[in-house]
């Protein structure tokens, strides 16, 4: 396990704290409090049921393993519907998602150029990293050289640079089916829970589990991590081999993002689906 005392820097050393980022996750954090006021069970299913949209399919399946790691091909127009299903997530257009997981595999735990490394303990890997953003990590013109291949296509320019403003749509789609608790619920507390599932992989996978594989990395197969991100805590499997496109290689590791590859497959709409190593 990472000895975050000995590794992790000063506060001072983290750069300059970003204010709007520490309002904006602030504010959504405060309204996600509302909950109580606004419950219905219809709204808490909305709830549930995009956060698992936005984030299997969308982040999981969409942003990770087919933009980032092409783990498997889709046709065209399925690959842009799932990736503007991932941009509705609120985690970043898909340029900035996919360059930045690319750094991070890259630099693996490297205290300076892993964006989010667990080196420099559990709080700025978790969300720190947001508050006190990078240059490279948070600058386009830097960025977008580790994601040349998105960064070519228009539509994922538009995407990475409006991916806020798409909130707004749903908000209203969202008022217009349920109300304001659906609102609160569907994009609030949505957007609070997968974060938080999100930003587990960074931080908590990172540091506690057990490891099938021998890596560089302290990476960990987290079996409740992966519970919460469909499949995306089976972290050292993952690190391993990167481009496989089954997070949970045994029978007990569920992987919910692998079973929505499998039903495409058996659809005929993905190919070169990139399996583990026999033996």
């Amino acid at each position: 396990m990472i000895s975050n005392t000995e590794t992790a820097p000063n506060r001072g050393e983290y750069g300059t704290l970003s204010w709007i980022n520490v309002a904006f996750f602030g504010a959504f954090h405060a309204l996600a409090l509302l909950a109580p006021w606004f419950f219905s069970w219809s709204a808490l299913a909305v709830a549930i049921f995009l956060h698992w949209l936005f984030g299997s399919i969308g982040i999981c399946l969409g942003y990770h393993r087919l933009l980032t790691h092409r783990s498997l091909q889709v046709p065209k127009p399925l690959e842009y519907a799932i990736t503007f299903i991932g941009s509705l997530a609120l985690q970043g257009g898909p340029i900035f998602w996919v360059a930045g997981h690319r750094m991070h595999h890259l630099h693996t735990e490297d205290v300076d150029k892993d964006p989010y490394s667990a080196r420099r303990g559990f709080w700025w890997s978790h969300m720190l990293w947001l508050f006190y953003p990078q240059g490279e990590t948070f600058d386009y013109e830097s960025y977008k050289r580790l994601a040349p291949d998105l960064d070519r296509d228009p539509f994922y320019r538009w995407l990475n640079k409006n991916f806020l403003l798409l909130q707004l749509p749903l908000g209203l789609l969202l008022y217009l089916l349920g109300g304001w608790s659906f609102v609160i619920y569907g994009i609030f507390v949505r957007a609070v829970l997968l974060w938080h599932s999100t930003w587990l992989i960074n931080s908590a996978t990172h540091m506690t589990g057990y490891r099938t594989f021998t890596s560089e990395d302290n990476s960990r197969n987290l079996w409740w991590a992966a519970l919460l991100t469909y499949g995306e805590g089976w972290h050292n499997n993952h690190h391993a081999y990167p481009n496989v496109a089954k997070a949970g290689w045994q029978w007990w590791e569920i992987d919910m993002t692998w079973w929505a590859i499998t039903i495409l497959k058996k659809l005929g709409l993905a190919q070169r689906v990139v399996m583990p190593p026999e033996g």
